[in-house]
């Protein structure tokens, strides 16, 4: 078995869960079996029906917190009719707006307010208790109570001091005791006194024996006790992101990213590191080299991968450009939306079509109408782009680091040009100046007002000089490179 640990995962994931997404994929096809272990907690959404969402089997997942019980991954399906059900005798009234109902019960001072899983359906996901005007309880339900949340008024507020994780049959499996930023689980044979201790004794729990392999994703707040509880098991490590600070690195020491900075110091417990790029895999083993003295075992794989490459059926939208991110500050989009305003001055039939969810979307709209240019710049949403890029004449990127960037492989693999930063890694590796896009050079120096420049600059002379047959076929080109069939063999060669 592969156990693939992560952290967290939403509605709007990062770069990291798609990588994981796609990795499952490729697995089930080269025949490899595969758990997707998540350890956050998630007590607005059922985290089934994010991983599904991202193409995740149930039967992939394991969550930290049902681990210990018999309760599987599942949607919800508990009702509204099972919750009254529950009442017995008590009488009560109820009401609805939209996606939540409330419950009051007559001669009590106790209300329930329900939030269902969609505005017309009856799906239970949480029920919040409040009594004399104070929240006492929450109860979570997929296809039964799966745990509860017990609080107290402090200062006014609620204060959580309890969670109790349920069997199937009603059972308590186990508690979580919590104060502030203490945290205690009480198991019937045990107490663990953190986080880390409940991680690391799923860890142990998994039997893991020499066949079985653990790859790390993310390792903030799990990565050490992941590491110290795998053995027999292999264990990889994932690097998404860049590996070191370049500003504090000298040629007698570096500064490791700290998300990684454990799992290289425990190397010769590693048996392979995965970098998604081989400008990043020759830096990396340079660098262990240097300032360790090793050369452990990197392996290239891309994070995602092509099962095919994607051609328009007519033309494409003259002087569209399209960019596909989380809306968040490190993606730059407005910087984007400026140099495409700035564009429309020389090009005047550019569009702009964004495409993501996060917490940047409403300072993007905000900008959009500063600049009045919503008639040509557009927030179309999260949506499934693999048949969407096609549609596009060029991909624009803000992004000042990116690790590989799968919106860049799938925009090359419909044929798409690029314009982005010469930054490491992925648009290195998916953008040949002058061949299907350009690369901006830029420093640490250069402010907004220059970058905004830069990439209106390239925006302007991409339609009004370019070759875009020729730049769409060399995208094409590249993305050969980057086929599902090549990445299994690559996954196949490294699980061996």
């Amino acid at each position: 078995m592969i156990y693939n640990f992560n952290l967290g995962i939403g509605w709007a994931s990062s770069g990291v869960e798609y990588a994981q997404a796609y990795r499952a994929k490729v697995l089930r096809n080269i025949g490899l079996d595969a758990k997707f272990v998540f350890t956050d907690m998630f007590p607005r959404d059922n985290i089934q029906h994010m991983t599904e969402n991202m193409g995740f089997l149930d039967s992939e997942i394991l969550w930290l917190y049902t681990f210990f019980t018999d309760c599987k991954i599942s949607p919800v399906t508990y009702t509204l009719k099972q919750l009254q059900a529950s009442f017995g005798n008590k009488e009560f009234t109820f009401s609805r707006e939209g996606s939540k109902a409330k419950y009051t019960f007559p001669g009590t001072d106790i209300y329930y307010t329900v939030y269902l899983t969609h505005e017309a359906g009856d799906r239970v996901h949480r029920v919040e208790m409040v009594s004399r005007g104070y929240l006492i309880r929450k109860d979570y339900y997929t296809y039964c109570r799966i745990y509860s949340e017990y609080y107290a008024p402090l200062d006014k507020q609620a204060h959580l001091y309890q969670r109790r994780f349920f069997n199937e049959d009603g059972t308590v499996a186990y508690e979580e005791i919590t104060d502030k930023d203490m945290v205690m689980y009480r198991f019937p044979d045990k107490l663990l006194y953190s986080k880390e201790e409940l991680v690391g004794y799923m860890v142990s729990k998994l039997k893991l024996t020499e066949q079985d392999i653990v790859i790390i994703d993310r390792s903030t707040g799990i990565g050490q006790t992941v590491m110290q509880n795998a053995a027999p098991a292999r264990i990889g490590v994932v690097i998404h992101a860049d590996h070191f600070n370049e500003s504090a690195t000298d040629k007698e020491r570096i500064l490791w990213n700290n998300y990684y900075e454990y799992a290289f110091s425990r190397h010769k417990h590693v048996s392979f590191y995965v970098v998604s790029t081989d400008v990043q895999n020759r830096l990396l083993k340079k660098q262990f080299k240097q300032y360790l003295g090793v050369t452990p075992n990197v392996v290239t794989i891309p994070v995602g991968s092509l099962d095919e490459l994607k051609v328009p059926e007519g033309t494409r939208r003259k002087s569209s450009l399209i960019t596909a991110s989380r809306l968040a500050g490190e993606k730059h989009i407005d910087w984007l939306i400026e140099a495409v305003a700035a564009a429309r001055k020389q090009v005047p039939d550019v569009t702009l079509d964004i495409y993501g969810k996060g917490v940047e979307e409403e300072k993007l709209w905000e900008k959009i109408a500063a600049l009045k240019c919503g008639d040509y710049v557009r927030l179309c949403g999260q949506q499934k782009l693999d048949q969407v890029y096609k549609n596009y004449e060029a991909y624009l990127a803000g992004s000042t680091s990116e690790g590989f960037g799968l919106t860049l492989m799938e925009a090359v693999g419909s044929g798409l040009p690029i314009i982005g930063f010469n930054v490491r890694y992925g648009n290195q590796v998916f953008i040949d100046d002058g061949e299907n896009g350009y690369r901006i050079a830029v420093n640490d120096r250069m402010s907004d007002k220059e970058r905004i420049e830069k990439l209106t600059e390239c925006v302007v002379r991409l339609f009004t000089e370019a070759n875009l047959e020729a730049f769409h076929r060399h995208s094409y080109e590249k993305a050969q490179g980057y086929l599902t069939g090549k990445v299994e063999r690559k996954w196949k060669r490294t699980l061996k």
